[in-house]
This record gives C-alpha cells, sequence and structure tokens, in this order.
C-alpha cells in the first residue's frame, strides 16, 4: 500500500487554539511540509461563544492559535465561517429538536464546515491537504485510494466524528495525533518542550456554541416554551413539560413527573413525537432497539456491495456492537443487532467498522424496538 501523495505538501493545519492542533500542526512541519495555520471564527460575535476553556469559537482561542503559529514559525490567518457554521451546524442543530431528533454537531461541523468549506478553500489556493488534531489515521487502501481508521490509542479515538467524510476528502485529510499512542499528558509534555503556551490550557467540552452549556435553555429562547403531556406506555398522562425539545431519547433524570411508576421503578424517555407535542416513558427494558433503519449515508471510500456484518459505534464516546447492515436500493441503510442495545435515538449517527477501518456512516431515522416479552428477560 503505497502512498501516492507528495512528499512535501502544502498543508493548512486547522488550528482551535487548544493543545492537539497546536501540536499536529508543529508534527506536519516536523514531517517536513509546508504549514500555514488558519483559526475558523464561527460566530458573529465571539463573546457569545464559550469562553476560557469551555469551548473553541473565542476572541481568547484565535489568540492561543496565533501565538502557538508564531512559535512554530508558520503563517497564521483567520478566516470568517461564521454565516456558513450558523447555516449548517446551529440551525440545523435546532431545526433536528424541533423534529423530535437527536443530532450531532460536532459530525455536522466536521462534514460542513471543516472538510468541506475550509477544504473547498484549501485546494481552490492550492493546498494539498487540510491538517487537524483528531486523533484517527488515514491509510491508503488496496485500491489507491485513502481509508480512515480508528486512532491508535482507542481511549483517545476519534473516528466516529470523522465517519461523515468520503474518499475525497479523506485524501486531503491529514491527522499527525491518530498514529501515536501517546497519553493526553504525553501531548501536553510534547506541547511544553516546544514552547507552545497551550501545553496547559483544559481541553474543551460540549457544545462549543451554547455558552453556558444550558441545551434546553438554548433551545427554549430558540424554539419557544410549548406545554404538553407526558405520558406513559398505555397513553396514561403522567405529567406535563414545557417543550418536547428539551428532552432526548433514554433520558432519565428532569423528567418532573408528579408520581412514581405502579412498580416504583425509574422511567426513561422512550419517544418524543413533535407533531401533538408529546413525550412517551417507561421502564428502561423498553428502551431496548433490535434493529434500525438509516439514511443519507457517507461512505469513507466505496460503498458495500450487498448485506456485511461489521461493529457499529451509536454514540462518540461509545462502545462498539456486532451488527449485520445492508444498503438498500432506495439509498437507506438497514442496520440489525446481534443483541438488543439501548439509547438509540432518530438523528444520532450510527458509523460501521470493518475491524478499525471505517466503512461510513448514516443518520438513524427509525428503531425497531424488542418485542415486550424479550425486553421483559433482557
Amino acid at each position: 500500500m503505497t502512498d501516492t501523495r507528495p512528499q512535501r505538501m502544502r498543508v493548512l493545519a486547522a488550528m482551535s487554539g487548544g493543545v492537539d492542533s497546536a501540536v499536529a500542526a508543529a508534527r506536519a512541519v516536523d514531517a517536513g511540509h509546508d504549514v500555514t495555520g488558519v483559526h475558523l471564527a464561527l460566530s458573529a460575535n465571539p463573546q457569545s461563544f464559550r469562553t476560557g476553556a469551555r469551548g473553541c469559537c473565542t476572541v481568547e482561542d484565535s489568540r492561543d492559535a496565533r501565538r502557538a503559529a508564531d512559535v512554530i514559525g508558520i503563517p497564521f490567518y483567520v478566516w470568517d465561517l461564521a454565516e456558513r457554521f450558523r447555516e449548517d451546524v446551529v440551525e440545523d442543530f435546532v431545526a433536528e429538536y424541533r423534529a423530535g431528533r437527536t443530532p450531532n454537531p460536532c459530525l455536522r461541523c466536521n462534514e460542513k464546515i471543516k472538510f468541506a468549506a475550509l477544504l473547498d478553500r484549501a485546494l481552490a489556493l492550492g493546498f494539498d491537504a487540510v491538517c487537524t488534531g483528531h486523533y484517527a489515521s488515514v491509510v491508503p487502501s488496496p485500491d489507491g485510494g485513502r481509508e480512515l481508521h480508528r486512532s491508535a490509542d482507542l481511549s483517545k479515538d476519534q473516528s466516529y466524528v470523522l465517519g461523515v467524510l468520503d474518499e475525497r476528502q479523506l485524501a486531503h485529510a491529514m491527522f499527525p495525533l491518530g498514529d501515536t499512542r501517546a497519553t493526553k499528558a504525553e501531548i501536553r509534555a510534547e506541547a511544553e518542550q516546544r514552547g507552545l503556551a497551550v501545553a496547559r490550557k483544559p481541553d474543551s467540552h460540549d457544545i462549543c456554541f451554547i455558552a453556558d452549556g444550558d441545551t434546553q435553555g438554548f433551545l427554549a429562547s430558540r424554539l419557544g416554551a410549548a406545554e404538553g403531556d407526558i405520558v406513559d406506555e398505555s397513553g396514561r398522562k403522567v405529567g406535563t413539560h414545557q417543550g418536547a425539545h428539551g428532552f432526548t431519547v433514554g433520558q432519565r433524570r428532569g423528567l418532573r413527573i408528579g408520581h412514581p411508576a405502579p412498580d416504583g421503578r425509574p422511567r426513561y424517555v422512550l419517544d418524543i413525537s413533535p407533531v401533538d407535542n408529546r413525550v412517551t416513558v417507561g421502564p428502561v427494558e423498553a428502551l431496548d432497539v433490535v434493529a434500525l433503519t438509516a439514511i443519507n449515508p457517507r461512505w469513507c471510500g466505496t460503498p458495500p456491495a450487498g448485506p456485511g456484518h461489521y461493529t457499529a459505534q451509536l454514540r462518540a464516546h461509545g462502545g462498539e456492537t456486532p451488527v449485520a447492515a445492508e444498503l438498500g436500493d432506495d439509498d437507506t441503510l438497514r442496520v440489525r443487532f446481534a443483541a438488543p442495545v439501548r439509547g438509540v435515538a432518530p438523528g444520532q449517527a450510527v458509523v460501521l467498522y470493518d475491524g478499525p477501518r471505517v466503512v461510513g456512516s448514516a443518520t438513524i431515522a427509525t428503531t425497531e424496538r424488542a418485542p415486550a416479552s424479550a425486553s421483559a428477560t433482557a
């Protein structure tokens, strides 16, 4: 498997202002590439996004990225992609919750911003590749293309949120941290040795465009309050809520149900219906899902032909589960689990793996619950 890319490339390093992207840019320079740093300004009012260690879209982060680029010795620019980010990520996030689905904005950002808007502009300017600080690997495939693989260190693997990248995008992607088994402490030590001030900067968490971390408050400010019913599996009203968008499938806390279930067991969100603003709750075993259908597949290479057996990951920090999957003539992916899984919600991404290789991803549209008798004995 010979890598046919040029030994020395013009590389655009996306620098968030954090330690991972700074070390990735420095390693790209060490590899002999001609590197230019760029920070993406993703908010029309950066002060409204998270500050300090809470996000990656602030004025402070831009300054941290610039200082890192100066130490590394590479040119640095700030590109304003705020309008594109608002349309493709923030508005999509709100629209998905309005429809009763549970989106992953990090996948959407990677697909639409970092490896669409950014990559397209980079290629137009004559760059060969975009470099980021993600923990994943791009390796040559037997047919001369590119494959996306899990990180060498599975504890830091971020291939799930990159499962939206197609083969063309992978051909121009570079993840210098993907082959390292270094701990995060060792990455910070490397940054310290390089003189990068971000070495001690805490990692960002949660959703970068929600300033205070209050997702329900963010959605309520955009979708408004709308009182609706909380019902059990039989349709009996057991409580009220102020907006179905404030719930996710599998949620247990914050249901505010006035009285306990007859059997005294905890209840979980089983279904969210935006049409009648109704939230259905029930016992944990009712969350068991045996199959799903997913739409808008994105393949990290050649689409699979016919049915196959893979493992699937259903959330960024979740484990793998064995599945059988097949792409239908209608471009719908049908996935059946070897054993029931819980907490699967429409809007999430299902990412398929063949060993360490990422086959592709799709957006969950519907789920098939386990029969009641099977759930009760699970």
